[in-house]
């Protein structure tokens, strides 16, 4: 007993459970295809065939405007012929009562009748029907009006979705210039055009620093060289002033020699000391 009624319930619940399910998967077809619509509609496009479908429906309104007041001619020329069918018999009766053909004018009376009775049917449907033309004929000018001026707003909306469209393109490419590969590449080529010319710069000042201290350098050993020659020169000519004195007589060529051979030796050893002193100074420098 228990497991049928567990099979039962298992059969009121599965098929509530499947409607649920086609239901969420019949909404969800529906929901992403109104999304696929809505963005492949284009404005331009859809307005155009606004107003296509606008015109086509303008052309069915005229036909039946047009088949509407046929229907209205037909029905007018039917009552007035009744009218006059009406009329005629009615005269027959006349002349066949004067001719003392009482029957013959009831016979006419009797078709007059049949003609009213037509007449008043058709007057009736021509009522109708031209009550219905007066509306389609409003309901064309309507829609003329509608048309005319949707065509008008036609021309100024597809001018507003192209600029619409237009800026929507500028801002999306601006928006994408920081990303765009092409600019970063652009951007990167003028970082490393500046680094090199930074570079170019720097090794110029260099080479232009070297060539200045090289030809500080020659020039400075020149003065060096000069004043060193100089030095010598001072030297070499206060050793033979000392050594050889114009105005002494007094002294004798033993004196004279020893004291010479003496001053000599001591500023020649003087000079050679000075000399190396000087060269390792320059040396140093």
């Amino acid at each position: 007993m228990e497991e049928f009624l567990e099979l039962a319930s298992l059969q009121y619940v599965l098929p509530n459970v499947s409607m649920g399910f086609f239901d969420r998967l019949s909404r969800l077809l529906r929901a992403n295809l109104n999304d696929l619509v809505s963005k492949a509609e284009d404005p331009v496009k859809i307005l155009e065939q606004s107003v296509a479908d606008m015109q086509s429906d303008l052309v069915k309104l005229r036909q039946a405007v047009a088949m509407a007041i046929s229907s209205q001619k037909r029905l007018k020329s039917q009552a007035d012929q009744a009218q006059l069918q009406s009329r005629t018999w009615y005269e027959r009766a006349e002349l066949a009562l004067q001719k003392g053909e009482e029957d013959l004018a009831r016979e006419a009376l009797t078709r007059r009748k049949a003609f009213q009775e037509s007449f008043s049917g058709l007057d009736n449907q021509l009522q109708a029907q031209s009550g219905q033309v007066e509306m389609l004929k409003r309901s064309l000018l309507k829609l003329e009006g509608k048309i005319a001026e949707a065509k008008t707003k036609k021309d100024m909306l597809k001018a507003r979705a192209q600029a619409a469209k237009a800026q929507q393109q500028l801002q999306s490419a601006v928006g994408n210039m920081g990303s765009n590969s092409a600019m970063a590449a652009f951007e990167r080529m003028e970082d490393k055009v500046e680094a090199l010319e930074a570079s170019g710069q720097a090794a110029a000042e260099i080479a232009g620093t070297d060539l200045e201290s090289k030809f500080a350098a020659l020039e400075g050993g020149d003065d060096l060289d000069d004043e060193l020659n100089a030095l010598r020169q001072k030297l070499q000519g206060g050793a033979e002033a000392v050594a050889l004195p114009s105005g002494e007589p007094s002294f004798s060529v033993e004196k004279e020699i020893g004291l010479r051979d003496e001053i000599q030796e001591v500023e020649v050893a003087e000079v050679e000391s000075d000399l190396e002193a000087l060269k390792r100074s320059i040396e140093k420098n």
